[in-house]
């Protein structure tokens, strides 16, 4: 079940105005709950068309959230928006081995959660690409990626390296994201939807 909260009346009205403006009722359930926080986190509508995962891989996640696995995310802005569960971070103070200070992060990383583990990179196009070349492999055996960087440099290609790869994932096609897309994806499915059941705009 998703994570018991207190929902803020103005956030519920804003789902609700959201709804009234954005058919997303043609999503299934999981992939409804992080589209609509996405939009609600972005006010951008165009993201409900922008995303591409499956249930299964939003099951797989939030069924490693619920027990706990590691959640390891790329940077601090995203461990930041994620206020109720406990995540990896790992970025140097500076670039080594020739990578940058994000992709090394995730190097860094690897070595707690190699199994089972929810990854989010919500920055740079280089820290997801070395999570590909971990999982490739094997040193790294994902319950799920969550690959939303963003840029103009890589970042739609690394998030089409990342569908290309099969392994469970929720990206996007174009190169916006960030870390405050990231972390609503992830809320989605700590917490499900604020509306109730019961609503009528549902």
């Amino acid at each position: 079940m998703a994570r018991v909260r207190t929902v803020h009346p103005i956030e519920a009205e804003s789902y609700r105005i959201l709804r009234a403006s954005v058919d997303t009722t043609h999503l299934p359930p999981l992939t409804r709950d992080v589209a609509e926080r996405i939009v609600h986190t972005t006010a951008d509508p165009e993201w409900v068309g922008d995303l591409v995962t499956t249930e299964e891989h939003l099951s797989a996640g939030r069924a490693a959230l619920v027990a706990r696995r590691p959640l390891v995310v790329d940077v601090a802005m995203v461990r930041a928006g994620i206020t109720t569960f406990d995540s990896i971070c790992r970025l140097p103070e500076s670039a080594t081995d020739g990578l940058t200070r994000s992709a090394a992060g995730i190097r860094r990383a690897a070595e707690e959660a190699a199994d089972g583990a929810v990854w989010v990179i919500g920055n740079a196009p280089t820290a997801l690409y070395e999570l590909l070349r971990l999982c490739a492999t094997g040193a790294v055996r994902p319950a799920l990626v969550v690959g939303l960087p963003v840029g103009f440099v890589g970042a739609a290609e690394s998030k089409a390296a990342l569908r290309a790869s099969g392994l469970p994932q929720l990206s996007n096609r174009s190169a916006k994201g960030g870390a405050a897309v990231a972390a609503a994806a992830v809320n989605a499915l700590l917490y499900g939807n604020p509306l109730e059941d019961g609503d009528p705009s549902t």
